[in-house]
């Protein structure tokens, strides 16, 4: 790729320190998708000057054009435009391995003391805070994706609400439908606002939702996992907590691998630990089907975003700029957000079981909305050690 003359990239690294900044990031990046993209312009454009301002915008734009963790998508494509597919191979292991590895010994850890009281005093306040992370969260993300929640908002963009309402009400009643519901609100969106020439010829093509059908093939729990979580990696737009809605219908209302507890702390596990957020897979896949499924939940994530960015970079700017992709993104954007309300809604229900929980809750929530440089890390462990203070 050549580089833009206004902004022309003064060093060159190596490969071995390339993949050795996201090994760094991995282990130390907190914060979620946001920051740690941030961290990548700060580090490598402007300090490092080992990429352009307009590779990095490439890398981002793709990155949110297409399924999967931001961070990680945005640190295949850099990999890959500058070294090839050995270069995004290697960035999206280092970028990946510290969080993995952490996430699996809290695995082990939370199996062999979970059940004892201190352990479960902890949880109990993390996974009252989470409740209040996700609710923030969902409000924070519609807000940026959407608009505000005002009468001029829901005027100028009535059908990306009412795709937000529908999805809402729908995953409310019926959770396990997550990827038929968000693609449908995609190509709805993309009909209705921009259809592409295959739309206007009258040619409607069904094979994207007639494939979804019968992927499913029961040969063990490994397998069940492996399709399972490649469907999230390949369907789940947004970065974040975005995953918790489709995650919240597969893993604990369609195969019951865990009740809402460990599913809670799964997500408080993620958000505790450096490197993206998606990695609670990795937590949950090992408390399901120990190592071996631990390994086959993170590769069955991450695989469809690292298969789609290097697929689509070579050719990625005549993508970016079709306005029947950016409308479909926003139709499945709107579904999904509307889907993640309505998992913080069933999550409070079934989670909140007394007054003290409730308020760590609404505390947690309250603290993120209105403070916008407060972590989620330090509200999950101001909420242990408050749970310890309660219950032991």
């Amino acid at each position: 790729m050549e580089l833009s003359a206004t902004n022309p990239r003064k060093n060159i690294a190596t490969l071995k320190q390339f993949a050795g900044y996201f090994l760094k990031l991995g282990y130390s990046g907190f914060g979620g998708p946001v920051a740690l993209v941030t961290y990548i312009y700060r580090d490598l454009v402007e300090r490092r000057k080992w990429i352009t301002e307009e590779e990095y915008n490439e890398g981002m734009a793709l990155a949110q054009l297409s399924p999967g963790p931001l961070a990680a998508q945005l640190g295949i494509y850099l990999g890959y435009i500058h070294y090839g597919i050995r270069g995004a191979t290697l960035t999206i292991l280092a970028f990946i391995a510290p969080s993995f590895f952490m996430v699996l010994l809290l695995g082990i850890a939370y199996k062999l003391f979970g059940g004892l009281p201190w352990m479960q005093a902890i949880f109990y306040g993390i996974s009252s805070a989470v409740v209040g992370i996700i609710l923030a969260s969902a409000i924070k993300l519609t807000l940026k994706s959407i608009g505000k929640f005002t009468l001029e908002s829901f005027r100028m963009k009535w059908l990306l609400w009412l795709i937000f309402l529908i999805s809402l009400v729908f995953t409310f009643y019926f959770p396990a439908q997550g990827p038929i519901l968000y693609l449908i609100a995609g190509l709805t969106y993309m009909a209705i606002k921009s259809p592409p020439k295959w739309m206007r010829n009258m040619k409607t093509n069904l094979v994207l939702l007639g494939g979804i059908g019968f992927w499913q093939f029961e040969t063990g729990t490994l397998w069940k996992i492996a399709y399972f979580f490649s469907n999230a990696g390949a369907f789940v737009f947004g970065s974040g907590l975005a995953i918790v809605p489709f995650l919240h219908a597969g893993v604990v209302i369609q195969h019951n691998w865990l009740n809402e507890q460990q599913f809670l702390d799964a997500v408080a596990i993620a958000m505790i630990t450096p490197g993206p957020l998606i990695m609670t897979v990795g937590f949950i896949g090992y408390l399901v089907a120990g190592f071996p499924g631990a390994v086959v939940a993170a590769v069955a994530t991450f695989l469809p975003c690292y298969l789609i960015t290097i697929i689509t970079a070579p050719f990625f700017r005549k993508l970016a700029s079709n306005p029947s992709i950016k409308i479909f993104v926003e139709g499945i954007t709107a579904s999904i957000l509307g889907s993640l309300f309505a998992a913080a809604i069933l999550i409070s229900i079934r989670s909140i079981g007394d007054i003290q929980s409730g308020v760590i809750a609404i505390c947690s929530f309250l603290l993120l909305y209105n403070f916008k440089k407060l972590k989620e890390p330090y509200i999950i462990l101001g909420a242990a050690l408050i749970g310890l203070l309660l219950k032991m």
